[in-house]
């Protein structure tokens, strides 16, 4: 026990995992201080769909379906080909269904019922795992946000806005409390839930210089405080890295800039070509696998759509709409011709590759089936009840794809399956543990879909401010 304490816990940053932290700790009966450096709570756990990724849930057995830890844990490291650490990941599985029944009890609600998509409470498929896990909440990640924050306010945890951590305090080798505004406060143990780097351009440059390739189509929807303090705090303690060169970068159209939610969604009945004009992906397959196929090309991608189509966008969004599109021709983004050999010119690919590829999507999908890449059976599980109309109606358009929109990013301080943060010799940092993207080492060089972010955060929130109040 440090001297003269001032809090038994300080939780830097509060998002989900902060939020989650502080509650745990509290419920503990530990004193609790929640730092966060902007004017509101929630982070990037408010900004998202809220799902929530686990196994062995009530909300699945009450609908038949029989999962286990041992099925998720499998998944999840031969999803991210066994580069993760085991035994942490391990800890993480286990641990998803216990923190999801505690979200459930504080208030949360996720009906036992399918949902076929992310914004309709239930349960969905959201990756490209081999039982649905994606639990999603009624009002999404703002109602996980203010259930949580219920609960932390009812457990008597102080919340201070605009205040930013500058620094740790340390007594010889242990973390002793933090420095915000100038303001030693000392503590028996440190979270830190401080988020991402993905709004600081040189930590994205040094940490995820993949996200570069997107050029000027690159784009984060991340929350504002998601700036890396977790890295600068790891360097005052000689704290290991983990997650270097990984992050979510969801595949989009190269004039958007906004998240999906705002810009709108691409036509339904696309195709999405190689520059060899050749067909190469599921064109709704899960954006756990859809940013690695379109890489994998090694060269531009293309999505082609007909006039039809366009039409057909509804009104109200950013970007896909249709008189969008239209500027967007106008203004090159988007480009268009009066058949498809002309267009395959255009985008300067083969002529008759591009118009095979056509032809036998529409051979195809418009009548219910798709041999190669079987997306009538993501569209299934999407809820969709008629086929995509076949594409053929003049003038036909294409624009480029690629994955450009920076959701989150994987490197923060290095964890064991306690959420403590290890040092450079692999050994547990005494009085300091980390969650979220702060805590590396959950998630991987491949995203197993919706609600992995959000589960990471809770789960290994919930842990550290579990250990964090005992070793206070």
């Amino acid at each position: 026990m440090v001297a003269e304490q001032d809090y038994d816990v300080v939780v830097v940053g509060g998002g989900g995992a902060g939020l989650a932290a502080a509650t745990s700790a509290a419920e503990r009966g530990r004193s609790v201080l929640l730092l966060e450096s902007e004017g509101e709570l929630g982070g990037s756990t408010q900004l998202s769909a809220g799902m929530f990724t686990a196994a062995g849930t009530s909300v699945q057995k009450a609908l038949g379906i029989e999962d286990s830890v041992e099925r998720f844990f499998q998944h999840y490291m031969d999803l991210n080909q066994w580069l993760l650490k085991p035994g942490l990941v391990r800890r993480f599985c286990e641990l998803t269904a216990p923190t999801l029944e505690w979200l459930l009890d504080l208030g949360v609600e996720v009906p036992a019922r399918v949902s076929h998509d992310a914004h309709t409470p239930g349960l969905t498929r959201a990756g490209v795992e081999d039982v649905w896990r994606a639990h999603v909440p009624k009002d999404q990640g703002y109602g996980l946000v203010q259930v949580l924050d219920r609960a932390r306010r009812a457990r008597g945890v102080e919340a201070v806005l605009h205040t930013r951590v500058e620094r740790l305090l340390l007594d010889d080798e242990r973390v002793a409390g933090v420095v915000a505004d100038g303001v030693e406060l000392r503590a028996g143990a440190v979270v830190v839930a401080s988020g991402g780097l993905a709004q600081d351009a040189a930590l994205v440059e040094r940490w995820f210089p993949d996200a570069l390739r997107a050029g000027e189509s690159l784009f984060v929807v991340a929350a504002p405080g998601s700036r890396g303090d977790h890295l600068a705090f790891g360097r005052q303690v000689d704290a290991a890295v983990a997650g270097e060169g990984w992050g979510l970068l969801l595949p989009t159209a190269q004039f958007v800039r906004s998240h999906h939610w705002q810009a709108g969604f691409p036509p339904v009945s696309r195709v999405h070509v190689n520059d060899h004009g050749r067909r190469f992906m599921d064109e709704d397959a899960s954006y756990a696998v859809s940013g690695g196929l379109i890489d994998a090309q090694g060269g531009p991608a293309w999505m082609v759509f007909d006039e039809a189509a366009r039409r057909a966008l509804p009104e109200g969004y950013a970007d896909w709409t249709p008189g969008r599109v239209e500027e967007l021709v106008g203004e090159g983004a988007v480009l268009r011709a009066d058949d498809l050999a002309s267009l395959a010119a255009r985008m300067d690919v083969p002529a008759d590759r591009l118009v095979a590829t056509v032809e036998r999507w529409n051979d195809q999908l418009p009548h219910g089936s798709d041999p190669d890449f079987q997306r009538d059976q993501t569209l299934a599980a999407k809820g969709a009840t008629q086929p995509p109309a076949p594409i053929a109606s003049p003038p036909f358009h294409a624009t480029r794809v690629l994955p450009a929109e920076l959701v989150c990013t994987h490197a923060g301080l290095e964890i064991d399956a306690s959420a403590a943060v290890l040092d450079e010799r692999g050994r547990p940092i005494p009085g300091l543990f980390a969650a979220g993207e702060a805590g590396g080492g959950v998630l991987g060089n491949r995203y197993v879909g919706g609600g992995n972010a959000v589960a990471n955060a809770l789960t290994m929130g919930r842990l550290a401010g579990q250990n964090a109040a005992s070793a206070s």
